[in-house]
């Protein structure tokens, strides 16, 4: 044969040279951030398993406890609260006894080393479950929902959150927050900022877990349009110039190319937040035996880091650790 032509399976031909070349580091545990639901209710031994989202759990404080005490190598964890009551001004959010609060001061009694990451919203705590103070007309009004998210955040860091994550996207939440910080002498908390979130119908099962869905309307006047590139990369920008440590791209898999533009367009680390809704397609396709699931999960999550992630949250992570799929 006399043409010349490219042979890259040159490269691929054992295990060892397609290490040796590979792209990508694989995943490592360090990488790997754990998504746990808290409940606040009188049996601490609660823990119910979310129906669209099969191996998830809502799980009371002691079951909080033994799932961090029991996942090896966990190296971080995301709280989402589920409060015992809500109402129109997202009281448990910031009250120093809510169920953030409470989990923080036990996880970190426990496990000092273990980076408790609060996730900081409003929503699931609002009687209408906007993420915002909501006016009569069905607004959610920004500006007076500002103080009621700074408030939260810095409830989490006097409990010993080791960072927290703004996930509202009110306009100005991350100055907002970093004031507030500041100003308490919570000068180290790190925000880790959902600067780039999508009105995505990935969140549906997250809701069922989270008990937040809107009563009326949706989310689609703050969270940003599934359309939307360039707008991705200002609202990045803006949260690391309002102070912003680190953003975080949500959902992951269909926003990659989403990703893949913010990891160029700042240089903080990224965040990439494999959603509920990801989650269970996998996972359903999988129980079904349509889908090899640890390869396809391994592969989705490899993607990810791809295209820019520096860490992953994922419902997968117990699995991947426990199963030793991870560096």
């Amino acid at each position: 044969m006399n043409a010349i032509f490219h042979r890259g399976r040159r490269l691929r031909q054992s295990p060892p040279l397609r290490d040796l070349v590979r792209e990508t580091a694989p995943l490592l545990a360090e990488d790997i951030i754990m998504p746990c639901f808290v409940v606040e209710t009188d049996n601490s031994r609660f823990r119910k398993e979310i129906p669209s989202m099969p191996g998830q759990f809502q799980l009371g404080l002691d079951e909080l406890e033994k799932q961090v005490e029991t996942v090896p190598r966990l190296a971080a964890v995301l709280l989402f609260g589920i409060p015992a009551r809500k109402d129109d001004r997202a009281s448990g959010a910031y009250a120093e006894n809510g169920i953030v609060q409470r989990a923080v001061r036990r996880l970190k009694a426990r496990r000092p080393d273990l980076v408790v990451i609060t996730d900081v919203c409003l929503c699931e705590y609002m009687s209408h479950g906007h993420c915002g103070i909501l006016s009569a007309n069905g607004t959610i009004q920004n500006d007076s929902t500002l103080p009621l998210v700074a408030e939260t955040a810095v409830s989490h860091a006097r409990a010993g959150a080791d960072m927290v994550a703004p996930s509202d996207m009110m306009d100005g939440r991350v100055a907002a927050v970093r004031g507030a910080l500041d100003a308490e002498g919570f000068t180290q908390t790190p925000v880790l900022s959902y600067a780039v979130k999508y009105a995505s119908a990935f969140y549906g099962p997250f809701r069922e877990a989270a008990h937040s869905s809107p009563a009326c309307g949706d989310r689609k006047s703050y969270q940003m349009d599934p359309g939307n590139a360039r707008e991705a990369l200002i609202e990045a920008r803006t949260d690391v110039a309002e102070g912003a440590d680190a953003l975080i791209v949500k959902p992951a898999g269909p926003y990659a190319d989403i990703l893949y533009r913010v990891r160029r367009a700042v240089d903080v680390p990224l965040c990439a937040y494999q959603v509920s809704g990801e989650y269970a397609m996998q996972r359903a396709a999988g129980l079904n035996g349509w889908i090899d699931e640890r390869a396809v999960m391994l592969e989705s999550l490899l993607g990810l880091k791809r295209a820019g992630a520096d860490m992953i949250i994922t419902y997968y992570a117990e699995e991947l650790l426990r199963q030793k799929l991870v560096r």
